[in-house]
């Protein structure tokens, strides 16, 4: 088995829609850039409220990846 160094980095998205979309906002965009992502957690979540119904969704990320030799 390879041994791995990997570095974080902190990632917030966001979505009228989901979560899950944010989450998948966030990481779409950080692909654009960042090569050898394999992981995330998820740190934080928050919302916007408006006339008593969830409005938008924030969530905040700890994305892994791996170093390149």
């Amino acid at each position: 088995m390879a041994h791995h160094v990997y570095k974080l980095i902190e990632l917030t998205g966001s979505s009228p829609n989901s979560l899950e979309e944010a989450i998948e906002t966030a990481i779409a965009r950080a692909a654009k850039t960042v090569r050898h992502m394999r992981w995330f957690e998820v740190v934080s979540a928050r919302g916007q409220i408006e006339d008593g119904k969830v409005a938008h969704w924030q969530v905040t990320l700890k994305v892994g990846f791996t170093l390149e030799d």
